[in-house]
């Protein structure tokens, strides 16, 4: 059996969804479908998660919000008239949203509530069609499913209960479809996961139904060794296991949202990312463990948007608890961090920059002065990030060699270097306005035998990125 996930662009009108039924009905074992909210039809448009969080805002900001409003239902309308389904999943789908209009709950159970209506309804709708074709389908909502989760509003985690809930969909005749994003918790509160959560749903209704495999559909062949925003037609990748996926997640790859493998991580069931336009490709296969090869990178992934705090103290090394008090620091003010790289006297600590507001930033200079009396302390603002991941890399000689002197040909100083605590990736720090060209150098560098071929996206074809 088969769970298979259908992302935002697979779903955004009629014409995706009639690929999507097609891709349901060539294979009997694709018993159970996760469907997201309605993405982006052209490159302009707004996601409809998007126009519920601004319909949520305006009223309750008081404001009018019949605008709002008639957007989406004209989106949706326009998918089911399409589609030449019953106008009763229109009326169904309004009368939803202004129940939850009306709703008599806090503003982020509120939120809550609208956000879900994109899965929701996309669930209802291809369900109908799918029925429409002479499929045996049914709408399943989370609830029914057995996805019972934490009661954190826009941070839902997945009670351990469910799984035992979740595995009787098994049991169930025919095609079930899913909205992904949400759950309930034991006292019936809709609550959803974090931006991107559709993903989740299909990885623990993977992992809970024991699938052979889980498919996750989206609007490219596969996974590429670099974003080819930066590099033109990049090579792309076959086979990647868990632990590179959710590195390459966390730095700046977009194809799974970075915690999502973590049910079907937990359970070995392997992952196939496709293409909805292109289903006969092959796409990239996530698994536990991979054949070892001759090429041990298999991507470079990047993201902006980092700053590091730089802390020194002559004998640190010698100071029992000096790291402990300063990340305390750190957790005192509500601050994650990234990564802690040390030497004796030195320590440096990376976190997103959205999470050091100025306000933030003077509590902190000052707490590290006056409780941990040391002698520098500094802030370096607009970092990037750039991960080289492969599963080979511990045992590769020669890797950061090869690393480093790709920085040096393109002209670019590293500012951090973070690597033997992870074994399948090494970290990078670099100024923010270098990334382009070290993702570039490090492509050559890993993944290019004729450098005379290797082209580079311009300035104006890749646009504002």
């Amino acid at each position: 059996m088969k769970v298979a996930k259908f992302g935002g662009s697979s779903v955004a009108n009629a014409k995706q969804i009639k690929k999507v039924a097609n891709i349901i009905k060539s294979d009997s074992s694709r018993k159970v479908i996760v469907v997201s909210a309605p993405g982006k039809r052209f490159s302009d448009d707004v996601k409809m998660t998007d126009l519920l969080i601004e319909l949520c805002y305006a009223k309750q900001q008081n404001q009018d919000h019949d605008l709002q409003l008639q957007n989406i239902m004209v989106r949706f309308q326009e998918i089911i008239e399409d589609l030449s389904l019953d106008q009763s999943i229109l009326e169904d789908i309004q009368q939803t949203i202004e129940k939850y209009l009306q709703f008599d709950i806090s503003p982020m159970a509120q939120l809550d509530a609208l956000k879900s209506i994109g899965e929701d309804s996309s669930a209802k709708i291809v369900s109908a069609y799918l029925k429409h074709l002479g499929l045996n389908a049914s709408y399943v909502n989370p609830k029914e499913a057995g996805i019972f989760v934490s009661n954190e509003p826009g941070n839902a985690q997945l009670l351990p209960e469910s799984f035992s809930r979740i595995y009787k969909l098994r049991e169930r005749e025919g095609v079930s479809v899913v909205p992904g994003f949400f759950g309930y918790t034991e006292n019936n509160d809709l609550v959803t996961f974090s931006r991107g959560g559709s993903d989740i749903t299909g990885a623990i209704l993977a992992a809970g139904t024991k699938a052979s495999l889980y498919e996750n559909f989206t609007d490219v062949d596969s996974v590429f060794a670099v974003n080819p925003n930066f590099v033109e037609n990049p090579k792309d990748i076959t086979v990647l296991t868990y632990k590179e996926m959710r590195e390459l997640s966390y730095a700046g790859f977009s194809v799974f949202h970075d915690e999502a493998l973590i049910p079907a991580f937990k359970e070995e069931i392997p992952v196939c990312i496709k293409n909805t336009n292109n289903p006969e490709a092959p796409g990239t296969m996530v698994v536990a463990e991979r054949d070892s090869t001759d090429q041990c990178v298999v991507g470079i992934a990047s993201d902006v948007g980092f700053c590091s705090l730089y802390v020194s103290k002559f004998l640190m090394n010698r100071e029992v608890g000096f790291g402990r008090k300063l990340l305390n620091i750190f957790e005192d003010e509500g601050i994650s961090f990234e990564h802690a790289p040390s030497g004796i006297d030195d320590m440096s600590v990376i976190f997103r920059d959205h999470l050091f507001t100025p306000e933030k930033e003077q509590i902190v200079i000052d707490r590290i002065r006056n409780e941990l009396h040391v002698d520098t302390v500094s802030i370096h603002r607009d970092l990037a990030v750039v991960m080289v991941v492969g599963e080979g890399l511990v045992n590769t000689i020669g890797v950061a060699a090869k690393a480093t002197a790709s920085f040096a040909k393109a002209g670019i100083n590293i500012d951090m270097i973070n690597q033997g605590s992870s074994e399948v990736s090494m970290m990078f720090g670099v100024h923010a306005v270098d990334l382009e060209k070290a993702i570039q150098s490090l492509y050559k560098e890993f993944f290019t035998e004729d450098e005379s071929n290797l082209t580079f996206p311009s300035a104006v074809a890749r646009g504002h990125q």
